[in-house]
């Protein structure tokens, strides 16, 4: 995400006044509540894992998650960038290419003597 989308974000925010009312608690819950919008999508779709007639509405759920996820890092004062990067080095190293390629187990199921997927 460009610095001009975030910057986009909290200026939507900050006119409406809206920061006084974004705790890590409302925000957290907001996140979530997106979230699940974005699954009821899904919802009863059978064998259609995609949804590509709904591809729209995908786009405005999966938005609002981001839009939060955005007032959120910079309520709690981080660097989206910097948690982001900082998470796919901890994946690396749970989820070693030579282990996980082409497997979908958890990273317990890649550790040392409890490699059986």
């Amino acid at each position: 995400m460009t610095e001009e989308t975030i910057k986009m974000i909290l200026d939507f925010r900050d006119r409406r006044n809206w920061k006084q009312f974004h705790n890590p608690k409302d925000l957290a819950l907001s996140i979530s509540l997106e979230a699940a919008e974005l699954l009821e999508i899904f919802q009863w779709s059978g064998s259609d894992l995609e949804c590509t007639n709904k591809r729209n509405q995908i786009a405005e759920e999966l938005a609002d998650v981001l839009n939060y996820c955005v007032l959120m890092a910079d309520r709690c004062g981080l660097d989206l960038d910097e948690i982001v990067q900082k998470k796919v080095q901890i994946n690396e190293e749970k989820y070693p290419v030579d282990k996980a390629y082409g497997r979908r187990g958890k990273y317990t199921e890649y550790q040392k003597g409890n490699e059986k997927c």
